[in-house]
């Protein structure tokens, strides 16, 4: 777990540009990656990015916070928080992975998972940001130094 954190982090130190650009990019990416609309996680990140001058590579990278392992998860915690928002009771099913089959549930269920998915991912996306831009401030005055050094 720690080695794939620390490869993680060696992707983020690669990025260009100044640490609010890659910030904002990862964290669009983690939002995105968090929300019910698996398999369109990195087209919507990646043109979201686009539309508000972000890193698109950053965006990339963040939504793979939403994978096999965590959807199953965030797919139940954003219909929890749907329905608490809706007061709905509509069936949920853990083995919906995909917008798709999600569809299928019908308008309200894919509204509440939507909303719900929105407002988990809100807090997450804002932490995202700023050890992102922790992480690039750091590698990009590191890097400044080295230029001196040279």
């Amino acid at each position: 777990m720690m080695k794939k954190l620390s490869l993680f982090i060696d992707k983020i130190k690669k990025l260009d540009g100044d640490p609010h650009y890659i910030a904002t990019g990862m964290s669009i990416g983690v939002f995105i990656g968090i929300t019910p609309t698996f398999p369109f996680h990195t087209a919507l990140a990646v043109m979201l990015a686009y539309i508000l001058r972000a890193s698109k590579a950053a965006a990339a990278l963040g939504v793979w916070i939403g994978n096999p392992l965590t959807m199953p998860f965030f797919y139940y915690i954003s219909y929890k928080a749907g329905q608490y928002i809706f007061g709905a009771n509509l069936p949920f099913d853990i083995r919906y992975t995909t917008f798709n089959e999600l569809i299928k549930l019908g308008f309200d269920a894919t509204l509440v998972l939507m909303i719900g998915g929105a407002l988990i991912g809100i807090l997450p996306a804002i932490i995202t940001y700023f050890i992102t831009c922790y992480i690039a401030k750091k590698v990009h005055s590191g890097n400044k130094q080295k230029e001196h050094i040279s």
